[in-house]
This record gives structure tokens, C-alpha cells and sequence, in this order.
């Protein structure tokens, strides 16, 4: 799936959501037994070596995330860069370059200390030099970047020497410590003097990560080597590719001819064909994981008719959501009443979802001025239909079935719409980021930290921030600010109750579902945490070995 995302994820890096044309999959792929099936069976020692070959539905666009802000590139980001901070396997803050941290009293200063020989993959020191460069460099206005707003927050950062760097707040800020963890550090002697927008970098990037960049084939594949001068050590396997594959059903064929280890499933690929053959299951582990994401339908607010409320409720209510989760997703999803993770203690539980009512939307369209006075079917209001386009990235068949399923919902209560899909790339930057759009079908992927300030707040609409569809509430900006400056764990969750309150009363957007994360990973990947953990089958990855008596002797990574 591409999603937007507006924290560094830890979950199955960057999932996808596709449909696949299953009877094409049943007669266009190979059913024989895989040669190594009775290998795969065993557990073999953990050894170094080896390479894994997974698909991703399109190419970054920049190697640096905290600029581009979208999935791909801080899921390849995430490789290569390193935080101050990062989440443990139970979701629990602990220390990357850090060593060690401490919060002042009045929770207005954090000092970090870092580990002692950090280093970059060309030997030279990291320091707390880089972590104060990479600070200035994204709270810097021409940077852009989306994620600016939480570190704008520190009002003096600095480093008094190698190992220590210390941020002052002006007041308490909650989700400090996570920002730390969401900031992929970057390094001060390759980028100091440079536009960070243009720069040559965002190609060929230095890591201080587990792996580094070895060549990058723009719609083709990105390999990744292991960088020997990992600041936390060396990773198992060697090499890493990831092969740019856009179409989902290529993928799953490249997965049935072992061309690849591994890829992100769409529900009938998951559901239905894999248990449907018994050699694919035999060589072939599924995992699946409530993500911390979402689908929605998202209006432009700043254009009408979606300025009126009643507008929105009416959509709202026209939409049967199970109906997507069934048709669409196959029941792997459900629905949702509010942005946060269901069965967490930030998601309300007082609200629940929109339901499937057309006879609700039709009043309220007429009592927002709407009715259909030529007979045509669809309703007017001074002489101009309700009619909107909706635009979905091209390739994510699920969006696009969504959209049609939309299409025909609102149709019947006199809405108009018209479905363009667009490629990913394009969607951000022609439409989204200048704000030239109606309604969008996108996903939300966020953080664990329950503050949407950079979704909701209404000072972050900027051309490249994410409230890209015009949100202003004063209410919900003040909860908002509220909620980074409350630390009792108690008061915080009913600030952010209270939030999700007047989202569901506004109707700023529907929210479709929240969907489950489909992995299917070869069996000749050994290392995978069992169970899975809460930080998602993706953690710890870097333990992951391949036996030697498994690997592809074809494959030649150099």
C-alpha cells in the first residue's frame, strides 16, 4: 500500500494493498514442488551470507525521508539511516545511537549520550554534530519538510561535545522522546552547504545503518549491502534487492517462480490462493498484522460542496463500509470510528462507525439545499449537480474497486462522481501537495505517539505538509496543542477522546477501514520471531539468516 506516513513505521515496513486476477494467477503459474521443500522443513544455525530478494510497488523518491515524507523512501531510509532513539520489540523506547538518556524535572530539557565509536560506512566519526546538523537542517523553512512541526518545538539544540547532545523546550512537549525516534540522522560532512532538495545525496546516500546503497536502478531494483561499519553491528544477511515491480500480480508470479522471497499480499492472494496450493504453503510462511493505518475518503475542504458539513455526513452515511471489507478486502479489515489503531487506549470507545444509511444522507443533502429537480438522478443545488471527481493511485486495485464501489453508492442517493487514478509519484506532486484535487482515496500510516498535530492542526497546509485537505478547527487544534503538553497518561487518552470526538462530528473525511498487513515470506528466511512480535514480524530483521543449503546459487549480487 502506499501510504502517507507521518512517523518513522516499525511494523512490515511498507505494506500495500492490491487486488490480483486470481484465475490468471491459477492458470498462468507454476505448481511443481519447490527442489529444496524437505529443507525448508528444517532449522538450520544462524550464519551470515546470502541474498533476499523482496518486491515494493514503485521506486522512492528521494534515498532521504524526512524530506520526501512518503512510505518507499523512508522504508529504504529506514536501512540505511540510524535515530537517537528506536522502539524494542514490545513498542518500549530504548536507545540506538544513544546510550543513554535523561529528561529534566520540568521535562523542558533531554540530554542524550550517545554510544561511544559511531561511525559513518566511510569510517568517519558520528557525532552529536550530525544529529544537531540533521535538527537544523529539517526545522530549516526551505527544507520543506513535513515533519518539521515537532522539532520547531526545541528552541535550542546543541552539542557541546562528540558524544552529547541536549534539546531545550520552552514548555513540556509529550511526544518528545518519540520525535527522537522518527528522525533518521543524516550526516553533517557530506550534506553541511548543500540543498537538501537538490542535492546528489538523495541518490547516492552515506549510511551509518545495517546496510548501504550499492546500486540503484531507477524502476528496475535498489540493492543493498551490508555496511561493515554498522553502528550497531553487522547484519546477517549480505545483500538485500528490492526489485521495483508495480504490478501486484507480476509480483505474486515472481513469487511463484522464487524469483523473490518475499511481498506484501493483497487479501485474495492471502485468502484464498496461497492455501489453495499446497506447494506454495509448503514454501511459503503468511503473516498478518492489524497495522497501525488506514483507508479513508478525504475531501478537499477548501472547495465546495465539501465546506458544508452536511455534505459530508450525507457521503458519509451513503457509504456501506463492511461492504468494501467484504468485497473488497475479502473481511480483512474492519471498520473504524476515529484515526487511531482500534483496541488501543487512544482509539474512542464511545464512537462508532458511520453506518449504511441512504436514507439519512438523502435528508441531509436536502437540507443542505440539494434535489434533483430535472429527474436526471442526480441532485442540484442553484443549478449545479453534485458531481466531484476522486483520485486513487493507479496500481493499488483495491483503492481503485473502492472507488468504484463509492461511485455506485453515491449514485444512488444523487451523487455524481468521476474515478481518475493517477501513478503514485504524480498523485503527490500534481495534486496532492498543491491542494488541485476534490477527493482522494488514500492511506494514513502513523506512529505509535497518539499526537496527529501534523495531520490536523490547522497550520500545517502548506504545499508538502499533511493536512493537505484544508483542515481548520479551532477546537481540534487546541486539543491538539493540549495533547503535546500533557504528560498524565490518563488526561491524555481523554484529550485524545475528545479529539476524535469532533472528527467524527465534523466528517472531515470517511474513514474506510483499517486494514491488516499480509506478508508472504520464503521459508529459506530463518531468524523470524516466533511469535511475532507487538513491533511487527519486520523487527529484528536484521537477524534474519538465509542456510546456506537454501540459497540461490544463481543469484549473484556484485
Amino acid at each position: 500500500m502506499h501510504d502517507i506516513r507521518t512517523k518513522r513505521h516499525v511494523s512490515t515496513g511498507q505494506r500495500f494493498a492490491v487486488g490480483v486476477l486470481s484465475s490468471c494467477l491459477i492458470a498462468c503459474g507454476s505448481d511443481q514442488p519447490d527442489k529444496n521443500t524437505p529443507a525448508l522443513n528444517q532449522t538450520y544455525p544462524a550464519q551470515p551470507g546470502g541474498t533476499m530478494i523482496s518486491a515494493m510497488p514503485s521506486d522512492p523518491s528521494s534515498m532521504i525521508g524526512m524530506v520526501a515524507g512518503e512510505s518507499a523512501s523512508l522504508a529504504i531510509g529506514a536501512y540505511l539511516f540510524n535515530s537517537v532513539l528506536k522502539y524494542d520489540q514490545n513498542l518500549d523506547l530504548t536507545g540506538e545511537l544513544a546510550e543513554s538518556w535523561q529528561v529534566a524535572d520540568d521535562k523542558k530539557t533531554i540530554t542524550f549520550r550517545l554510544k561511544p565509536g559511531l561511525q559513518w560506512a566511510d569510517g568517519k566519526p558520528l557525532t552529536s554534530a550530525d544529529i544537531l546538523f540533521t535538527w537544523q537542517l529539517i526545522t530549516d523553512e526551505n527544507t520543506h519538510s513535513p515533519y518539521a512541526s515537532d522539532y520547531q518545538l526545541v528552541t535550542k539544540a546543541e552539542a557541546p561535545d562528540t558524544r552529547t547532545f541536549i534539546v531545550h523546550y520552552s514548555q513540556p512537549f509529550a511526544p518528545a522522546l518519540e520525535s527522537w525516534a522518527s528522525l533518521q540522522v543524516l550526516p553533517k560532512h557530506k550534506l553541511a552547504g548543500q540543498d537538501i532538495r537538490t542535492t546528489s545525496f538523495a541518490q547516492k546516500p552515506l549510511s551509518s545503518h545495517y546496510y548501504q546503497l550499492k546500486e540503484w536502478r531507477h524502476g528496475e531494483y535498489i540493492k543493498l549491502e551490508k555496511n561493515p561499519n554498522s553502528v550497531l553491528g553487522p547484519a546477517n544477511i549480505d545483500h538485500l534487492i528490492e526489485r521495483i515491480i508495480p504490478d501486484p500480480a507480476a509480483q505474486f508470479l515472481e513469487l511463484m517462480a522464487d524469483n523473490i522471497d518475499s511481498m506484501n499480499m493483497d487479501p485474495i492472494t492471502y485468502a484464498r490462493i496461497i492455501p489453495s496450493r499446497p506447494a506454495l504453503q509448503a514454501r511459503l510462511n503468511q503473516y498478518k498484522e492489524l497495522g497501525n493505518s488506514y483507508t479513508y475518503l478525504g475531501f478537499n475542504l477548501k472547495r465546495k460542496p465539501f465546506d458544508d458539513a452536511r455534505v459530508r455526513k450525507a457521503i458519509n452515511f451513503a457509504i456501506d463500509k463492511q461492504e468494501i471489507i467484504d468485497g473488497v478486502y475479502l473481511g480483512l479489515g474492519i471498520t473504524i470510528a476515529s484515526p487511531y489503531k482500534p483496541g488501543t487506549r487512544w482509539s474512542n470507545p464511545q464512537l462508532t462507525p458511520y453506518p449504511f444509511d441512504p436514507a439519512k444522507a438523502k435528508q441531509l443533502l436536502a437540507e443542505a439545499g440539494y434535489q434533483d429537480s430535472d429527474g436526471d438522478g442526480i441532485v442540484e443545488r442553484n443549478g449545479k449537480k453534485l458531481s466531484f471527481e476522486v483520485l486513487t493511485n493507479l496500481g493499488n486495485k483495491q483503492r481503485e474497486k473502492t472507488a468504484v464501489i463509492i461511485q455506485r453508492r453515491l449514485k444512488e442517493v444523487g451523487i455524481e462522481t468521476h474515478i481518475r487514478t493517477l501513478e503514485w509519484a504524480s498523485l503527490l506532486t500534481n495534486f496532492i501537495k498543491p491542494g488541485d484535487f476534490d477527493a482522494v482515496v488514500m492511506g494514513w500510516g502513523l506512529g505509535l505517539d497518539p499526537d496527529q498535530y501534523t495531520i490536523w492542526h490547522s497550520s500545517q497546509q502548506k504545499p508538502g505538509q499533511f493536512n493537505f485537505i484544508g483542515y481548520n478547527n479551532p477546537a481540534v487544534d487546541k486539543l491538539l496543542e493540549q495533547g503535546r503538553l500533557e504528560f498524565d497518561p490518563e488526561k491524555r487518552m481523554q484529550i485524545y477522546h475528545d479529539f476524535a470526538k469532533v472528527l467524527y462530528d465534523d466528517s472531515p473525511l470517511v474513514y474506510l477501514s483499517a486494514g491488516y498487513g499480509l506478508t508472504a515470506i520464503h521459508k529459506r528466511i530463518q531468524g523470524i520471531m516466533s511469535p511475532v512480535p507487538p513491533a511487527g514480524v519486520s523487527y529484528d530483521s536484521q537477524k534474519w539468516y538465509l542456510p546456506e543449503p537454501l540459497r540461490r546459487t544463481q543469484i549473484q549480487a556484485e
